[in-house]
């Protein structure tokens, strides 16, 4: 494969009961490209997560899925408010969820790092007032 496959989805940020349609397609995805079931959930973690904070934090945006033959590359970007300390977004236990989202038993400051702890290759960039983008990369084959 020369060029990877890829597709899109667009997640809604304004409709809670959506969260894991994106992910649910990547993770078909994945197993219709026959990639072996333990980089799947790794990679449905990585995708979970990344929608959640596209809905709860972004207000929703983009998820965009490549599959490599060396890697699986999964990125989320959104025009939201941005993370103003991305070293503190990283710690864990450390949210910004709403009391409502709270209360639905989200927004407990795992979702970054649970990306972070399964990816190979993880990059978090944000600008206050602009957006957020996380790139993720899973590697096929340990060299």
């Amino acid at each position: 494969m020369s060029s990877p496959y890829v597709e899109s989805y667009a997640v809604d940020g304004t409709e809670l009961v959506s969260i894991g349609e994106a992910s649910t397609k990547i993770k078909s995805v994945l197993k219709m490209l026959g990639i072996p079931s333990d980089l799947i959930r790794r990679a449905a973690v990585v995708a979970y997560e990344a929608e959640m904070n596209l809905v709860i934090h972004g207000g929703g945006g983009e998820m965009e899925l490549e599959v490599w033959p060396e890697c699986i590359k999964i990125s989320a970007v959104d025009t939201g408010p941005g993370i103003p300390d991305i070293g503190k977004a990283m710690t864990e236990g450390f949210s910004t969820a709403p009391e409502k989202i709270r209360e639905m038993g989200f927004g407990a400051g795992m979702g970054l790092p649970n990306i972070k702890r399964n990816s190979d290759g993880f990059e978090l960039l944000s600008e206050v007032g602009k957006g957020t983008t996380l790139r993720s990369e899973i590697l096929l084959q340990k060299t």
